[in-house]
């Protein structure tokens, strides 16, 4: 094996090499969950029970572990696969290890991401079935969504009994694919027999309220209560009008019963994986479900997880918003950084990254070093990943090595891309050390009774480095509207671009002194947060010019190609 990029084969290659074993012999032998309590899906993939999870409650927990990254660029970051990589070396030294990710959506995998199980020599597999339909929890998850949405359109038409305001129906339905014109529509068009006509929208799947109340609920009864709290939309009186008015949520919930289930799967090295939900880390909380994180932590004694994009937005969001719901604590935090990366932040253009430049990595690590210092706010000890790919000079490496050392942190170079586990044990000793340390109680950045307004102030300050955050009359009516309506205590979940501190995707490095504008504000009473959307993000994103779509076929012997 080599390191990163001198392989001449691609993550899908790679991949189709695996030998995977049964995964119900995996899920026996690592893990002591026997066949009755799985319901497989293949002979790779299989869900486990909820009554066997439930069985499971009086199990002390293991050692939660956080992967996330510096600010995202194009020249990549690994965190997925660092994760991977970290929890193969873990069992590698002798930790009996979990990991937890999320579901990839087919909007990136179609699109600019294209696929999202990790990479090389680090992966969990089959990695076709899990960047495509997997085990059709999305859809499951979509199609929750669109009958709450026929449902509402349903009632109108019958007599509308809750008098819901056609103007003020703030429910989306949702597809898991980019398709910028959807974003804004009028449906019921055709005459009265199909409806009453009235502007409508989509988001994408993975940033509906639905995906985070299924990646928030502790158990069936949780997911329907939360189902019935989804706020649909307002009447004249401006009154809130909820899911369980229109008796939607115990349909729903049989929808989404099934796909409730964790999802259990094997890396590369054959090592036990849950990966279950999927929401952004940019536009939603970007974390996996509790269910599959806290059943991980009863049945091993590490587990690795990830949060989505840069430590601004996944870390954040599972800290302030997942840890507090759910009552977890992490006790070390790993930043995934590449030399490349910090070239990109310190000026560098992708075209040139192959050149050594020991300066731009020294101006590009700023930004490293605010996601070290924002993490340390939260009480987090940290580790640094440095995802090492072939063109990384020594000098570059041991200018980061120095930069990390001034900030008080280990920086261990990681080639687990190349070497899978066996690359990355370095890393595996420097968190298993840190965790022989006392565990802290994690720090949030703010609590629950400060106002709406002020919570988003606190992040924007605290994490984002900004003076400010700015909304039009509206939106702060809207605020004092939520606040006065009893949502004030619900945490806050920011929907900005992740290509920046900033709001603007082009401010790279570490910006400070800058205003974050609000343009939206929206409840999500199930899920138990209110989105604040900032900037020029969406909620339904669009394919590139040349999508990543272009690439992927299925050749003469059926087999997938083109997924990376």
């Amino acid at each position: 094996m080599t390191s990163q990029h001198e392989n001449p084969k691609s993550d899908i290659e790679i991949a189709n090499e695996a030998d995977m074993k049964p995964v119900l012999g995996i899920a026996e032998d690592r893990l002591g969950i026997a066949a009755e309590n799985l319901e497989p899906y293949g002979h790779y993939k299989a869900k486990v029970s909820l009554d066997y999870i439930n069985s499971l409650k009086d199990r002390p927990d293991g050692k939660l572990i956080l992967v996330t990254a510096m600010t995202p660029t194009p020249a990549g970051e690994g965190k997925t696969t660092t994760t991977v990589g970290l929890g193969d070396a873990l069992n590698r030294i002798g930790k009996k290890t979990m990991i937890c990710l999320r579901e990839p959506s087919l909007g990136p995998c179609f699109g600019m991401k294209g696929g999202a199980a990790g990479g090389g020599y680090a992966q969990v597999v089959p990695m076709t079935d899990i960047n495509l339909h997997f085990t059709g929890d999305f859809h499951a998850i979509g199609v929750a969504n669109n009958l709450l949405s026929a449902m509402i359109d349903n009632h109108i038409y019958w007599g509308n009994e809750l008098g819901l305001d056609e103007r003020r129906i703030t429910w989306r339905r949702v597809v898991d694919m980019n398709d910028r014109a959807l974003r804004n529509i009028v449906n019921s068009l055709g005459g009265i027999a199909d409806g009453f006509p009235r502007e409508d929208h989509f988001d994408i799947t993975v940033a509906s309220e639905v995906m985070a109340i299924f990646c928030l609920a502790t158990d069936l009864d949780d997911l329907k209560k939360r189902l019935g709290n989804i706020v649909v939309g307002y009447t004249r009186e401006r009154k809130p009008v909820f899911a369980r008015e229109l008796n939607a949520h115990g349909a729903m919930t049989a929808l989404l019963k099934d796909a409730f289930q964790p999802n259990l799967v094997q890396t590369m090295e054959n090592n036990p994986a849950f990966i279950h939900g999927g929401p952004f880390g940019n536009i939603a909380h970007g974390c996996n479900s509790v269910l599959a994180t806290k059943t991980a932590l009863k049945l091993a004694d590490y587990v690795v997880t990830e949060a989505g994009f840069g430590a601004d937005l996944g870390a954040e969001k599972f800290l302030d918003i997942k840890c507090r719901k759910a009552g977890l604590n992490p006790e070390v935090a790993v930043v995934v950084a590449t030399i490349r990366a910090l070239k990109m932040h310190g000026g560098v253009a992708k075209e040139d990254l192959g050149q050594e430049n020991v300066e731009a990595v020294q101006k590009g690590s700023r930004n490293l070093t605010r996601h070290i210092d924002n993490l340390r706010k939260f009480g987090l000890p940290v580790i640094v990943a440095i995802n090492k790919f072939s063109a990384d000079s020594q000098a570059e490496i041991q200018a980061l090595d120095e930069i990390c050392a001034a900030h008080d942190v280990k920086a261990i170079v990681s080639d687990h891309w190349g070497n899978g586990g066996a690359g990355a044990e370095a890393l595996a000793y420097a968190v298993a050390d840190q965790l022989e340390e006392p565990a802290r109680d994690i720090s949030l950045m703010y609590k629950d009774d400060e106002t709406l307004w002020n919570k988003v102030k606190a992040v924007a300050q605290k994490i984002y480095a900004a003076d400010d955050i700015i909304a039009d009359k509206k939106v702060r009516t809207q605020f004092q509207d939520l606040q006065d309506k009893g949502f004030g205590h619900y945490p806050v979940c920011i929907a900005k671009t992740q290509y920046s501190f900033s709001t603007d995707p082009n401010l790279k490095g570490a910006p400070s002194n800058h205003v974050v504008p609000i343009r939206e504000i929206r409840v999500a009473g199930g899920a138990e947060f209110v989105v604040v959307v900032c900037g020029d993000i969406m909620t339904m994103p669009g394919l590139p010019r040349v999508p990543a779509a272009d690439k992927i076929d299925v050749d003469e012997e059926g087999r997938i190609t083109g997924l990376f």
